[in-house]
C-alpha cells in the first residue's frame, strides 16, 4: 500500500476496504514539499461532474491533488453547494474507487470562516470542523482574516488544536483575500511574521499561511487586471520559512498560466481553483437547465453559483453526454494547472 506515511488510523478506518485508494493527510505532504518549487493544486468543488477529470489529469501526470469545499460552499446545512462534509467526501471516494485512482490526494476544508470575536460564531464552526474530521476531511484552512491579528491568533489558536489533535494538516490565514472588483490592503511582512509568531506562541504550527497578495476570489469583472505582488509574497516566504511555513494562493482563476509558474519560486506551495471548474460545468449543462438557472438568480438577485444547491440534482443527474463534456474540459485544464504548477510527478516526492 502506497503514501502509508501520510496516512493515519483515521483515515485507514474511514476507507475500511477501500485501502487501495490514497487519501492523506496534507501535514506531512507539505512538509515534505516545503523546500520544492512546485505548487500542488487544490480545487474547489461546486460541482461533482468536474471531479473525474482532474482525477484523470492526476494520475496521467503522477501528481497530488488536493479537493476542498469553502464553509459557505458546503457546511452542516450543505452551504450553496447543497454539499455536507459527509455527502462532499463520499462523492469523492465514490469517484475514486469507481476511476480506480491511485494519486494521493488530501481532502480540504477551505475558508473556515470567522468574521468577529462572538464565541457563537468560534462555535459554529468548531462544530463543523467536527463533523468534518468525522466524515474524512484531511486538510484545514481556518481563516479569522477579518479580525484583528491578537483576535485572529487566539481563534485560530481555539479551533486549530483538534485539527491538531487528529494529525491533520494546518492552513491560516492573515490578510483577508476579498472578491474581484473589491480592494483591500495587501499583507506585510511583519503582520505575518506578528501572526506566524503568535500562534508558535500558542503551540499551533501550520504548514501554510495565506495572506493578501492582490489576487481575488471568483471571476475577474471585464477589464479588471489580475495584479499579484509577486516581490510582497516572495518577502513574506523568506521571513516565514523559517517558522517551516510556506504559503498558499487563493484567487487563481483568472490569472496567465505563465505567471503561474513564476508562483512556486516565491515560496507557494498550494493553489486554489474554485471558480475555474465552476465555469468549466455551466458551460457544458443543457441549455435548457442554465435557462432555468439563471431565471431562478435574476428573479431571487442572486450570483448563479448559488443557483448550485437550487438545482442540485438536475445537476447531478445530467445525461452522460453533458458529463462526459465536462469531464474532458476539466481534465484538460487540470493537466494546464498541473503543469504550470510545476506539480508533474510531485507524488514520487512522497514514494
Amino acid at each position: 500500500m502506497k503514501y502509508t506515511d501520510y496516512k493515519n488510523e483515521r483515515i485507514l478506518n474511514l476507507l475500511g476496504s477501500k485501502t487501495h485508494i490514497n487519501l492523506v493527510s496534507s501535514k506531512g505532504v507539505f512538509e515534505k514539499i516545503a523546500d520544492k518549487p512546485i505548487i500542488l493544486m487544490a480545487c474547489n468543488i461546486r460541482v461533482k461532474h468536474v471531479v473525474p477529470g482532474i482525477m484523470k489529469a492526476a494520475e496521467e501526470l503522477n501528481a497530488i491533488v488536493g479537493f476542498e469545499l469553502a464553509k459557505s460552499e458546503g457546511d452542516l446545512n450543505g452551504g450553496y453547494t447543497g454539499q455536507t462534509p459527509d455527502i462532499f467526501v463520499k462523492m469523492l471516494l465514490d469517484y475514486a474507487d469507481k476511476y480506480k485512482f491511485t494519486m494521493p490526494f488530501f481532502i480540504h476544508a477551505d475558508h473556515l470562516t470567522v468574521k468577529d470575536t462572538a464565541q457563537k460564531n468560534i462555535d459554529s464552526v468548531k462544530k463543523l470542523i467536527e463533523s468534518q474530521i468525522k466524515a474524512g476531511y484531511t486538510s484545514y484552512a481556518i481563516d479569522a482574516s477579518f479580525n484583528e491579528i491578537p483576535d485572529n491568533i487566539r481563534i485560530t489558536t481555539e479551533l486549530a488544536k483538534p485539527i491538531i489533535d487528529a494529525g491533520y494538516g494546518l492552513e491560516t490565514e492573515v490578510g483577508e483575500v476579498k472578491s474581484a472588483g473589491q480592494e483591500a490592503e495587501i499583507t506585510t511582512v511583519e503582520e505575518a511574521v506578528e501572526y506566524v509568531k503568535g500562534l508558535n506562541s500558542n503551540g499551533i504550527h501550520p504548514q501554510l499561511l495565506a495572506i493578501n497578495n492582490g489576487s481575488k476570489h471568483g471571476n475577474y469583472k471585464p477589464g479588471e487586471d489580475v495584479h499579484i505582488d509577486l516581490n510582497r509574497t516572495r518577502d513574506i516566504y523568506n521571513a516565514i520559512k523559517n517558522y517551516k511555513v510556506t504559503v498558499a494562493q487563493h484567487g487563481i482563476t483568472g490569472t496567465p498560466l505563465n505567471v503561474i509558474g513564476e508562483f512556486a519560486d516565491c515560496g507557494i506551495r498550494k493553489g486554489n481553483v474554485g471558480t475555474e471548474w465552476q465555469n468549466i460545468a455551466f458551460k457544458n449543462l443543457p441549455e435548457e437547465l442554465m435557462n432555468r438557472m439563471n431565471k431562478w438568480c435574476d428573479d431571487n438577485f442572486k450570483d448563479i453559483k448559488f443557483a448550485t444547491k437550487e438545482f442540485k440534482t438536475d445537476i447531478d443527474s445530467v445525461d452522460s453526454k453533458y458529463s462526459d463534456k465536462i469531464l474532458d474540459e476539466a481534465y484538460k485544464k487540470a493537466k494546464e494547472f498541473i503543469i504550470a504548477f510545476r506539480a508533474k510527478d510531485s507524488a514520487k516526492l512522497l514514494e
